[in-house]
């Protein structure tokens, strides 16, 4: 009997796609083939290397539409915005990493002696392994995947069984662009099975995006061996709005940045720090805005707010949002303004509280979901350290019209990336990474290679 997994789609609970997982067999044969294309793709000149992914990269993007109603019907985002997921984010990171391939792979000189060349090559690592998760399926992988095949590695994707689609467009795209056979595989794999791919010896590094608990999982496995690991992990991402801040645009962009994808974003805003002054024009500001939102099937182009990716999702959000308002917090949207909003589905209405303070699960835990936290703060001193009480660091920002005063701020947030006005978004040219259980290493940018590469040290004696 055929072991098989089905993706539910959260537009209206039906089976929209079934996939056979893989199994013993199928796994050890593809890590045969990775491990005898290591030294061909190895050897590949950097120049073909980025050809093929150019060519990949064209693949994804004439395909954006039918890539963009997959998206939409494996998660859950609208169709107005799933495209741009393809034609923004994914060809801004693919083009630049590309684009810096060459400078972050070149090698370094260690300067000039008489009789001697002195130079660190960067040499790939053999294998990565990928796992990426459903809620920006491109965005996520392409962190990886391009970046360590530039490098010279084979990659091996375990996607999410959530958005299977993912990972066998990457396949077609790569076949395509004439990858050489086993160079790029991908793997429909249960937990245990991922446990025993990362403890393979065949396989030298691991790129893992998901929880808190599946990075723990994924750090004790490879713990048994000599390999690295990038874990990008959970947020619980702050705001501060300065009372110099531009009050229009941080409502508009803070609106954005908590409700896009239905809040499930690592790096989405899940709590608001407004100096007082602000604090009642900003609130009223931001219940307008969302109540302008559209929650309803994402296949309509009129809609602005898709549903969760799952009940149980939504059911978590609300357990959150109802423990809040027992504990005092006050909710500024009637869920009835939403009609489309409905218990025991994935649709739900997006919900602004105040009156919230930091022992409630809303403004210390990660959410995931389309619902902020605003409290009002008297001083630069206070935000500080609210922002610091959290187990996470992925990114935060500040909203002011004083860049020095910015600057000093985020010297002393503990974050990964520090905005100032603006949020939710990754510049490829800068270094994502995250502190405390928000995950270690790093991607994108030039520094991005490095985990993804070994230094060998060449001292050569040239007067002998």
């Amino acid at each position: 009997m055929k072991n098989t997994f089905q993706t539910i789609s959260p537009i209206d609970g039906s089976i929209y796609l079934e996939r056979e997982m893989a199994n013993a067999n199928s796994i050890e044969q593809a890590l045969e083939k990775t491990n005898a294309a290591r030294r061909q793709w190895r050897d590949t000149p950097l120049e073909e290397r980025i050809a093929i992914c150019r060519k990949a990269l064209q693949y994804i993007l004439d395909h954006e539409q039918e890539i963009a109603q997959e998206i939409t019907w494996q998660m859950g985002r609208p169709i107005r915005y799933s495209g741009f997921e393809i034609t923004k984010g994914f060809k801004e990171r693919a083009e630049y990493m590309m684009d810096v391939s060459q400078k972050a792979l070149s090698d370094i000189h260690a300067g000039e002696m008489p009789g001697f060349q002195r130079f660190i090559r960067r040499e790939p690592l053999g294998t990565v392994f990928v796992m990426a998760p459903w809620n920006y399926p491109f965005l996520t992988s392409i962190n990886a995947i391009f970046p360590a095949l530039l490098a010279g590695n084979t990659v091996v994707l375990k996607h999410s069984g959530q958005t299977p689609l993912c990972a066998e467009r990457y396949a077609a795209a790569f076949r395509v662009a004439d990858l050489p056979k086993g160079v790029f595989q991908y793997l429909h794999l249960s937990h245990e099975q991922v446990g025993k791919v990362i403890a393979d010896e065949r396989i030298d590094y691991v790129a893992f995006t998901g929880s808190v608990p599946g990075g723990k999982a994924v750090q004790l496995a490879a713990n048994q061996r000599f390999i690295s690991t990038g874990l990008e992990l959970g947020g619980k991402d702050p705001a501060y709005v300065r009372a110099d801040a531009n009050l229009e645009s941080a409502i508009e962009n803070l609106v954005d940045g908590t409700f896009f994808n239905s809040g499930q974003s690592c790096c989405g805003i899940e709590r608001i720090y407004v100096d007082e002054k602000l604090f009642p024009s900003f609130v009223e500001g931001f219940v307008e805005m969302t109540k302008k939102y559209k929650l309803g099937n994402p296949l309509h182009e009129e809609t602005t707010l898709g549903p969760m990716v799952r009940v149980s999702a939504a059911a978590f959000v609300q357990k959150q949002i109802d423990e809040a308002v027992a504990k005092g917090a006050k909710a500024l949207i009637e869920p009835n303004h939403f009609p489309r909003h409905e218990k025991g589905t994935p649709y739900l209405a997006p919900q602004v509280l105040t009156n919230v303070n930091h022992d409630m699960a809303i403004m210390r835990e990660e959410t995931f979901g389309p619902v902020v936290g605003i409290m009002p703060v008297k001083s630069d001193a206070e935000a500080i350290q609210l922002m610091n009480d959290s187990q996470y660091g992925l990114t935060a920002s500040v909203w002011s019209k004083d860049v020095e005063a910015a600057i000093q701020i985020g010297e002393r947030v503990e974050t990964g990336t520090w905005f100032l006005n603006r949020c939710d978004y990754l510049d490829p040219a800068l270094a994502w990474t995250g502190v405390k259980n928000s995950g270690k290493g790093c991607t994108l940018s030039v520094i991005g290679f490095e985990a993804l590469t070994r230094p060998k040290s060449f001292h050569l004696r040239t007067n002998d």
